[in-house]
This record gives structure tokens, sequence and C-alpha cells, in this order.
């Protein structure tokens, strides 16, 4: 049936998506309609399929969705601003060949029992546990350099010696783990600080103004694999 007559008459909104490759109908039929419909909206996109269901049919309905809406859809972001607490025992591979596995099992048990109930005091949420240390996320750094310092003086008590690292940054979720760059910065000055220390970035201290909290300068500091110089400060009331 031809309808180029029919053509200039139309006067909906009209928006004509072609595949640039098509197989069944070739894209000069799909330049011709949107030439010549009153203000239509072409848009070519890559591929050789015809039928909408088949090929990119995100990018397809992307374009649908802005012309009908007037807006096209962003995806939602699957990050999360997050305090990051990392916590690890200081010589453990030493401690537990001088204490044996039974032992040394059992010191764990008592210091991961240490570990939940401090995350869970100051309102964290504990990611994992890495075998001689964890991972916590908080709502704020203040709540967590308290349950840092819990960490810290209740590991003490069982003869262990923790070291704590903690950053602020957005944080990628992925089911109930969490990753992306501010988790590996956390990571990073965990390493650097030395037994019964709590270190943070300069974003943790900067956003603490006014909690009381004091510190010590550290000095500037590169990360491994972590752009840039990083100002980090120790934890001393």
């Amino acid at each position: 049936m031809d309808v180029r007559e029919a053509l200039p008459l139309i006067q909906a909104p009209t928006l004509v998506v072609h595949r640039r490759d098509n197989r069944a109908f070739p894209v000069a039929q799909g330049r011709y309609l949107a030439t010549h419909i009153p203000n239509a909206k072409y848009v070519e996109l890559p591929g050789d399929a015809h039928a909408i269901w088949w090929g990119d049919v995100k990018g397809m309905l992307d374009e649908i969705s802005e012309f009908l809406t007037g807006v096209r859809q962003v995806p939602v972001t699957n990050r999360t601003l997050a305090t990051i607490l990392f916590s690890d025992i200081v010589g453990s591979t030493e401690q537990a060949a001088k204490l044996g596995d039974q032992r040394w099992r059992e010191l764990l048990d008592r210091h991961d029992k240490c570990l939940e109930e401090a995350v869970g005091r100051f309102q964290g949420r504990l990611v994992k546990k890495t075998g001689d240390g964890g991972l916590a996320t908080f709502q704020g750094p203040t709540r967590a350099i308290e349950a840092a310092r819990a960490i810290r003086d209740g590991t003490r008590a069982l003869g262990l010696e923790v070291r704590v690292g903690v950053h602020t940054g957005e944080c990628e979720l992925r089911g109930e783990d969490v990753g992306g760059i501010a988790v590996h910065i956390a990571s990073r000055i965990t390493a650097l600080a030395s037994g019964g220390e709590l270190l943070v970035s300069r974003t943790v201290k900067d956003l603490v103004i006014g909690s009381g909290t004091a510190f010590e300068d550290r000095g500037m500091h590169t990360l491994k694999g972590v752009p840039d110089q990083w100002h980090l400060y120790i934890v001393t009331q």
C-alpha cells in the first residue's frame, strides 16, 4: 500500500526510528518518512534488526521514552555515600604460629565477637570478616571513629593489637558487599597504620570538625594504585 500522499496530512507528533542496516527495509525509507511527515523527529540507530524486540532494544526504548516524556531515562546508580572502616590484626601470622591452630581460632572467635559488638553499638554494618580483621560501613565518620576506638580497646584486652583505617566516600553496592575506589583507599590507609593506631583520611578529619575528635598530622602519602597524594591523620582523642 502506497501511503506517500498521506504523509503530509499527519498532524500527530511523530518519531521515526530506523536501524541503519535494517535488513527488511532500506534506511532510505525511514529517512523518506521523516522528511515528509511534518515536524517528525528522525533517529537513526546502529544495527540491522527490524523488529523492535531484536538487537539493541534498550537504545530503541530510550529514544521512544524520551520522545514520549521529554526526558531521557538516566540509569539508577548503585552507589552510596558511606564511611568505610577496615581493621586488621597486627602480626596475626606470627601469633597464629606461636599459639597453634586451636588456640588461635578461639582467639579469633573472641576478636570477631568484639568486632561485631563494636560495629553494632555504633549502628554500622559489618560487611564482612577478612580472617584477621573486618570491613564495616557507617552512616557518618564520627560513628566509625568511635567504633574504631571500641575495636582497638576491646581487642587489646584480648592481647591483640589492631590497626584501623577510616575513609568516607562513595561506594558501589554489590549485593551485600561494597566496592569502588573509596573502599580501596580505606584499605590502603589501614595498611599504613601501626599497631594500635586509628588512621583516617583528610576527608574524615574535615567532616568531623566540631565533634571534639583530636588528630595528629601524619603527612602526605601515596596510596598504592590510587591517584594523587593523600593527607592522613592519626586519631589521638
